[in-house]
């Protein structure tokens, strides 16, 4: 099974309006989800958004403090692991990737006012090309949704 490795520019929306649109379609297709963010306290502050994002919503998901890992459709880490044995990977804040090569999909998701992450978004493109991943690039558009522009 080949790997889609998608990346998503965010140049509209804050990641925290965006990521939560994603991970609903995931839990709609019943895929497992590990969203690794770029150090734990932002890990500690998705956590707590994720439980009120809308008014009438919310995400089932656990962190490592919560235990119980492999029963969580969603599981965020600031680390490399997949303790719910996830079908997709989302990458936020420049978090360092593990190996790819499990997955059904992996998720770039990056600030486009950040140049630093915009050069390694750029770096990932080319290491997932390299080892022969599906890869698509999305951009925002002005109504948060997404238009695939590669």
């Amino acid at each position: 099974m080949s790997v889609e490795v998608l990346f998503y520019h965010l140049t509209e929306q804050p990641l925290e309006q965006a990521l939560p649109k994603l991970l609903l379609k995931c839990l709609e297709r019943d895929w497992k989800v590990v969203v690794q963010t770029g150090s734990l306290e932002r890990c500690r502050a998705l956590d707590a958004h994720l439980w009120t994002f809308a008014d009438d919503s919310f995400l089932p998901h656990g962190t490592a403090d919560d235990g119980y890992a492999e029963h969580q459709p969603i599981f965020l880490t600031p680390t490399q692991d997949n303790p719910n044995e996830a079908d997709v990977r989302f990458l936020v804040d420049r978090a360092d990737p593990p190996s790819l090569g499990g997955y059904r999909r992996a998720v770039y998701m990056f600030d486009g006012r950040d140049q630093e992450a915009i050069a390694e978004a750029r770096l990932r493109w080319k290491e997932a090309k390299a080892e022969g991943f599906e890869v698509t690039y999305w951009q925002q558009t002005a109504s948060g949704g997404w238009e695939r522009k590669a």
